[in-house]
């Protein structure tokens, strides 16, 4: 792919993983309707598994067919995020996920969040999302739709449970140890960006 090319995906927002991207972030009111509205667990809990498991498409998508962009590489981890504090919230609030396990994820997505935008008002560029943070994410995504299955009507509550709690615990232990991986990633971009300020 050419120079040029690249400098027009980079204007480019409406490109098909951007899109899919828009259409994850609108399908969380959904969510949230539906297992706080309707109280209809089981169908809360596909549409959040779908969600997740449609999470390495646009990626793969981008990749494959030469359309990363900048704005991609900042919608998709907003969606990701938008969707994981939604469903972590929902369920708390629904009963169906242990509340302190729920505040141990909340807790660590809040410091990310702070870190992030303290490094961005000191100049850091920006930093991409490690294999090992999307591998914990995707690993914890897959674990709550299991965990919400379980307190639903659908049948075999404990096994999906147990399964649930199997992926979920290391997953939070991982999401935890990739943010302790951002720590010399951070303190490279905050001095990139000094240096880029620094350039006449």
């Amino acid at each position: 792919m050419s120079d040029g090319r690249r400098q027009i995906l980079r204007g480019q927002i409406w490109t098909v993983p951007n899109l899919i991207s828009v259409l994850r972030l609108g399908c969380v009111p959904l969510f949230c309707v539906m297992l706080l509205g309707m109280g209809n667990r089981a169908g809360a809990a596909i549409l959040l598994g779908t969600l997740g498991a449609t999470d390495w498409v646009d990626g793969y998508i981008a990749r494959r067919y030469n359309q990363v962009s900048e704005v991609g590489k900042i919608l998709d981890p907003t969606a990701d995020r938008l969707m994981f504090l939604a469903a972590v919230l929902t369920m708390m609030v629904d009963g169906s996920l242990h509340i302190g396990f729920g505040i141990a994820m909340l807790a660590r997505e809040s410091a990310v969040s702070v870190a992030v935008l303290v490094l961005g008002a000191m100049g850091a560029r920006r930093i991409d999302v490690t294999w090992t943070g999307k591998t914990a994410t995707f690993g914890l995504m897959f674990a709550l739709p299991l965990l919400l299955l379980g307190d639903s009507s659908v049948g075999g509550g404990t096994a999906l449970r147990a399964v649930g709690w199997s992926i979920g615990i290391p997953s939070l232990a991982l999401s935890y140890y990739a943010t302790v991986e951002y720590i010399p990633r951070a303190r490279q971009a905050l001095a990139a960006g000094r240096a880029d300020r620094a350039t006449p």
